[in-house]
């Protein structure tokens, strides 16, 4: 059986994959920094780097792996350098296939200045001569409800842009049936969407009815957002990927919906509402 190295295990995403693949009954390795946090998972073992940027220990931690689960790096000032160290490791280490979490739209030009950083690793991925496949997810579901403060505000520059959120649950069961079979997959690019156009106003009132807390939008000019967001104390690139990303979805950017859930994970995807009621949780901030 072959190894699937994992990456991001620790985290929300990852976290997600690496169980449904132990579900599977498939043999992982787990890439954390700290062997203590990694999940205890049938058929799991783990290995540590130091980050995608510790070149010397992601070979290590890779090799005689043959397919790898690259999570997207958090967001820095180095993202797309760190991305590329960790390719460079994955190709020095042998790995055959990689399965790399994009984003929707990657492209040098994007509106949404992280699209770009995905569209730079995907370029460096295609260049390294290991099999990839690309999952370009669009905005998290899961992230809808915390769009909106403690006082029921929604607020950035969005217009009347909608966008077919994806739960972090939906992403998990593709990306986990393509490492399943990664050959089945080879060279492709895959759109994962949900299938409910949502603009910011409209999940506004989704949030309302489920929620009983009176939710609203509102849409900022750019020097509005970028105002409204100072006080956060956030770096350069945080605040201006924060606000792209609305005006990303203003000029209907993630104006699209695809099959790839239903098709791929064989179930259809989740929707705003389903989501508020089976994790109440994900609104509790909303309760005052």
């Amino acid at each position: 059986m072959s190894l699937i190295a994992v990456t991001g295990s620790t985290g929300a995403l990852g976290g997600r994959v690496a169980r449904r693949l132990a579900d599977r009954g498939l043999q992982q390795r787990l890439v954390v920094r700290d062997v203590a946090r990694a999940p205890r998972l049938e058929g799991a073992e783990a290995a540590v780097a130091a980050g995608y940027h510790d070149h010397a220990g992601m070979v290590a931690a890779l090799r005689g792996a043959a397919t790898l689960f690259l999570v997207s790096g958090r967001e820095s000032a180095t993202r797309v350098d760190e991305h590329r160290t960790a390719i460079d490791a994955a190709t020095e280490a042998g790995i055959g296939h990689v399965v790399y979490t994009s984003f929707l739209g990657a492209a040098d030009d994007a509106t949404f200045t992280l699209a770009r950083h995905h569209a730079a690793t995907e370029e460096h991925l295609r260049a390294s001569g290991m099999r990839t496949t690309f999952l370009r997810n669009t905005m998290y579901l899961d992230f809808v409800p915390f769009f909106a403060s403690a006082d029921g505000v929604i607020a950035g520059p969005a217009g009347d842009g909608r966008a077919a959120f994806v739960s972090r649950d939906d992403v998990a069961d593709v990306a986990a049936a393509v490492l399943a079979d990664p050959t089945a997959h080879d060279g492709a690019t895959y759109d994962v969407t949900g299938d409910e156009r949502l603009s910011l106003a409209e999940a506004a009132e989704v949030l309302t009815e489920e929620t009983g807390r009176p939710v609203r939008y509102v849409d900022e000019t750019e020097e509005e957002a970028y105002a409204s967001r100072a006080h956060f104390g956030a770096e350069a690139f945080e605040v201006e990927g924060w606000v792209t990303s609305y005006q990303a979805l203003g000029a209907g950017d993630f104006d699209v919906v695809t099959d790839v859930v239903r098709r791929i994970a064989g179930h259809d995807p989740l929707r705003l509402r389903d989501l508020l009621r089976a994790d109440p949780g994900s609104w509790a901030h909303l309760r005052g």
